[in-house]
Parts: C-alpha cells; structure tokens; sequence
C-alpha cells in the first residue's frame, strides 16, 4: 500500500525542474508512504513518476518503486492479492522475478498480456503505467474504486496522484470550481467520480484504463462494470456455498509480510470477517472498535461482545466529545476534498487505535451493497408501490402538508407511531430526506431522491444551476431493466457504483493512509459481488431484515442474540454539535460573503438555509448543513490557506 503521483509535460516546454514539482508532490503524500521514497526520470520526454512506499510484501530495498522493466515502468499502490498464481503462470511463460512483490508481477503481467491483464487480478489498486517506446501513459484504477487516483491536464501538463492534494504543489494549479461537484457534494455529502471538487480535475473511474498519448489525447476505456452482474442468476444457493467464498476471500486478504488486525464495529459485517478470520487462525487476532458516551451513537459493547465469545485481542478506546472535537479542524487537510460524512472522524480513530497494533486491517466495508443491508433499499421495495397509487394531486396536497406543518412537527408526530418508532432509528432526521420522493416517477428515483438532503429546487437556486434534475441524472447511469425480484441488487449496484467508492471508501482509504495503515476490503472481491448479486431479494431480506444470507452464516459463529438488533450508523451527533459546541462557527460561517462568492452560491438562499437551522427551524436537515460546514472548512483550508 502506497501513494503515487506522476507528471508529464505533454504539449509545453517542460523546465528542467520538473522533476523537483514531482518530487514535492510524492513527498505531499508522504503520511501514505513513510517506509520509502522512489522517483522515476524520463529528461526527454518530461515525464516523472513519484511514489512513496508503505511496505506491506517483501520489505528489502528489492520493492522499492517506481519498478522498471524492458520499456515499462510503474508506480503502483494496492495490493493484488492472488499475485502469487500469476506469477507462477508468468514463470511458465519464461519471466523471472527480483522480488517477492506483487508490483513486480502487475509489471510484467503487463509486459505479456497488456489490458486483458487487469482481469487476472484480484485486489485493490491504482497505477500508472509509462510505455518510454511508445510515449504513452496508462492509468488504472481499481473495479470498485478501493484505492483513489486524481488527474489533471491544462495547459498541455498532465498530473496524477492518490490524492488532491498533490496538485497544491504546483504553483499555476487552477481553482476553479465545479459548480455540480459542489451541488453534489450539499446533496448527498460527497462527489461521485469522474467530477471532483475543481473543473479541472478528474478521478480515474473504477473499473477504468486512462490511456494519455503524446499527442495530448485522452482516452478512457472500461474494463469491468458491475451492472453486468445483474444478468446473472442463479438458480441454487446455499449458506455453504456463500460460507466457502467468504472464507476464499477472506483468507486472500490476509496475505502479509507485517502483522493484520481487524475493524470490529459489531455489525453483521464486521462480525463475520472476525469470526471467520479467527476461525482460520492458531492464535487470536486483534480486533479494534471507538466507543462513544453518546449511547445513541454508541456500538463498543455489542463488538465487545462479539470479540469475547470469538476469543480475539480486542482493543477498544471510548472517546469523549473533546477529543472527537479535536478531529474536527484536520478533516479538510485528511480528506482534502470537500466530504460531508461525519463517521469519517471516529473511522480516524480506530485508525490511530489500530495502528498502534498493526499496519493492516480489514473491514466489512460492501457487505450492505451486495447482500441487501440497507433500510433504504428495503423502504424503496416496500414504499414506491404505495407510492405510485396516490394521485399526483393528493402526493402534492400530502407535500404541501407536511411544508406547511414543518417537518420537524412533522417528525415529532411520526415518531409517536410506534410501528415507525421500533423499525426505523433516527426518524426525524430521516423525514428531511424522505419528503423528497414525493415526485419521484420509478423505482430508482425515489431511491435517488431518498438520499439527498434540500428539495432540488432549493439546490438549484443556492448553486445558481438551471435545473437540479441533472444532478440525479449524473449521480447513476443504469437505463436498463432488472426483474422486480432482484430490485435491491439494482439498488446495491447502484450504491456500488456512487455511494460506496466515493463516500464509504474515501472515508477508509483517507482515515487510513493518514496514519500508515493498509485498510482491506473482503467483501469486495469481484466474485462474491457477482454471487451478491445473483441473489433474488428473497434471499436478501427476510421477515423484514437485511442480509439474510449473510446473516445465516454468521449465526453459525455468533449467538443470534448478539447480532440481531437494529442497524446502527458509525457517525457523531451532528445537530447536536452544530447547535451547541460548533454554532460560533457557524455563526463565522453565516457572515462569509468570501466564501459564498468563491463557491458561487447564492447568498440570500444561503443565509436563508444557516440562519434558519441557527433559529431551530426544523425544515432545514442539519445533515445538509454539515454539509455546508464541511465545505467551509475546506475553502478555509485550500483557498484561503488558514492552516
């Protein structure tokens, strides 16, 4: 695991000093990559390609990067976890190996295979690839998006690096601003790929090649979608069958040269990589979990639970709201673009707890996308149909209602109906987001419109875009047809697609790498989505519970008694903070017309929005103001530069 940057000058005198500006970006990311520094040289064609290391497989000098071989060199972060049964069909084929690293084989798998390479492999990764005979550039990125890869070009100057916050080191780096990134990012708390934060960067898309000639051409080609999978149906499943593939790939990713650990929250998910992984092992491993004194928000008794009847080393840490408060000014230089998910802070604290103990671990991270655990999918297959009977003119009369009441009142009322109050958590905060599908016309848009926090008029007058429609239309691509009995497929593929690469993922991937730690995803391998995917619903959600098959498995590990609760979120109490111990600075946040002006936002809509949460209005989601806050700490961070 590692962190990568490169830069070529394709269409533009390049200075002699190119180099060094590689050389200050690879080093800008030196967290991610503490154990070694590389860089690579092409002076004629003013290419350089920098990396930092992380040292994972193999830890001599042998795995030291950027890695060489006849006409290629690559700079490469993740890890192929089968790379040691490629590397013996590769020897077959006559090649000979240095290093026991997985870089090298990726290398020469390139070397004999090219593109159809990357469908060998299964892991986590981003790379770039530079051809010296042919001037050409390849970056690649991962199937699922597990590991981040940013690019630029303006001005015939191409750059690339794991994070944003590389391109700061070039000094004519242009700012300008994404005014759908930034519509995006107040929706839903993040921007999906390929659009990032500024007009002029990009993200390599999962499942990607970005192909740069020497003529300045880019070209982007996919080699792996997961909407592909939906075809898939299979006909017979058992809880075996799914036990077997989660012990394969779990057992994959405990590949390590330094010692694994394990993120153990409690849930299902976390749950099941513990036990199988303990079942797997002579000794106990090592589990982690952040408690909160905020019971609501609190999962640390339920994992430790879990991690005694497993028998694992667990290490928990409870964390009081100061140091939870201290988190707060790092997150916009950890996730250095714009990103509204608040569980991203205590995600850095059982980082620093892990790491502490080890250098990698894995997560549970995908489980609700590929087998069903989501309350959202399950409101969207229950909901819509009720739905779509109501007239439009009684959808708009009910609207209009619940507006003129007040959502909070509204909330308040629902909340005393004890059918909602025992199955859903949070339902006050979820009433912001849910009066929003009102107008939705099937199945994907209630869903979409069930994730965004302001009505898309309101969002389309506060970034001063004509229409929030294209903001949904960007935010999926699926315009194909699934049967009704796998609906919660197409909507976990969909998340897989969005929600799961640029919100889960960049919250681990940041967390992590910001204190040298290799986060691992078990779920994520390309063959158990696809068996996830194949389920019908049916085997997904049971007597009104998620991941039922998952579920089935688990309780061959752990009492039912233990697992079987309602789904808890890994976040803060956001509208507590924002009320009480952070409202000086929203206060900050209310009167800065340099702010609204820098992201082009309206600033009569915008005062209306802060001021109106500052006055308890209950019409406006405190999530979308985090939103907002996160935003502003970051302008304050990268444009104004307050450090």
């Amino acid at each position: 695991m590692c962190r990568i940057n490169g830069v070529w000058y394709v269409q533009k005198g390049f200075k002699n000093s190119f180099h060094g500006l590689a050389a200050s970006m690879r080093d800008s990311l030196s967290h991610g990559g503490p154990d070694d520094a590389g860089m690579f040289v092409d002076s004629k064609a003013g290419v350089a390609l920098g990396h930092r290391r992380l040292s994972i497989l193999d830890l001599s000098e042998k795995g030291r990067q950027p890695m060489e071989f006849e006409n290629l060199v690559i700079t490469y972060n993740g890890e192929v976890y089968n790379y040691r049964d490629i590397r013996r069909e590769l020897e077959a084929c006559g090649y000979t190996f240095v290093s026991n690293t997985d870089t090298e084989v990726v290398l020469k798998a390139f070397h004999k295979w090219g593109k159809e390479a990357v469908h060998r492999f299964r892991g986590m990764f981003a790379f770039a690839l530079w051809d010296k005979e042919r001037r050409e550039l390849l970056l690649c990125r991962d199937r699922v998006g597990v590991k981040p890869l940013f690019w630029y070009y303006r001005d015939g100057i191409f750059m690339f690096a794991s994070e944003l916050k590389a391109f700061f080191e070039y000094e004519d780096f242009a700012l300008d601003i994404d005014r759908k990134a930034v519509a995006q990012l107040l929706q839903y708390g993040y921007i999906t790929a390929p659009k990032s934060i500024f007009s002029y960067v990009r993200k390599v898309k999962p499942g990607h090649f970005l192909t740069v000639s020497s003529s300045g051409e880019i070209k982007e080609e996919r080699y792996w979608d997961v909407y592909e999978h939906l075809s898939v149906d299979k006909r017979e499943y058992s809880v075996d069958e799914l036990e077997e593939r989660l012990k394969e790939s779990f057992k994959l990713r405990m590949v390590s040269d330094v010692p694994v650990g394990v993120f153990l929250s409690g849930g299902i998910d976390s749950s099941l990589v513990s036990a199988i992984i303990q079942s797997e092992s002579s000794k106990p491993i090592k589990t982690f979990t952040i408690g909160f004194e905020d019971e609501e928000y609190d999962e640390a008794k339920w994992a430790k639970l879990i991690a005694k009847h497993l028998g694992t080393e667990h290490h928990e840490l409870y964390c009081t709201e100061k140091e939870l408060f201290e988190i707060v000014p790092k997150l916009s230089y950890i996730y250095d673009e714009p990103f509204g998910d608040s569980s991203g802070i205590p995600t850095y604290l059982v980082s620093q707890l892990a790491r502490r103990s080890v250098k990698v671990v894995l997560s549970g991270d995908g489980g609700d996308e590929i087998f069903g655990g989501y309350v959202k999918y399950m409101i969207t297959q229950n909901a819509f149909g009720k739905l779509k009977v109501i007239h439009p003119l009684l959808r708009r009369a009910v609207k209009g209602t619940v507006e003129l009441l007040g959502r909070e009142r509204f909330a308040e009322l629902m909340s005393r109906v004890p059918y909602l109050k025992s199955r859903y958590k949070n339902l006050k905060t979820k009433v912001h987001k849910f009066i929003n599908v009102f107008d939705s016309e099937d199945e994907i848009e209630f869903f979409v419109r069930a994730g965004q926090f302001v009505p898309d008029k309101e969002i389309a007058k506060l970034v001063n875009i004509n229409s929030a429609r294209e903001i949904i239309n960007d935010y999926y691509t699926f315009h194909g047809s699934v049967p009704k009995s796998k609906l919660i497929s197409l909507l976990g593929a969909i998340d897989i697609k969005t929600y799961l690469p640029d919100d889960i993922l960049v919250k681990v991937d940041r967390a992590s790498m910001s204190v040298a730690l290799e986060a691992r995803e078990p779920f994520l391998d390309q063959s158990l989505i696809s068996f996830g995917l194949s389920l019908p619903d049916s085997l997904k959600v049971k007597d009104g519970k998620g991941k039922y098959l998952l579920r089935e498995v688990l309780y061959k590990y752990v009492p039912r008694e233990i697992v079987d609760r309602p789904k808890q979120g890994f976040g803060i109490p956001v509208e507590k903070w924002l009320r009480g111990a952070l409202r000086e600075h929203l206060l900050d946040m209310l009167e800065d017309r340099l702010f609204t002006d820098s992201m082009d936002l309206n600033y009569k809509v915008y005062r209306r929005f802060v001021s109106g949460f500052l006055a308890s209005d209950g019409n406006v989601s405190p999530h979308f103001v985090w939103n907002l806050y996160s935003l502003w700490l970051w302008y304050k961070r990268w444009i104004q530069k307050e450090v």
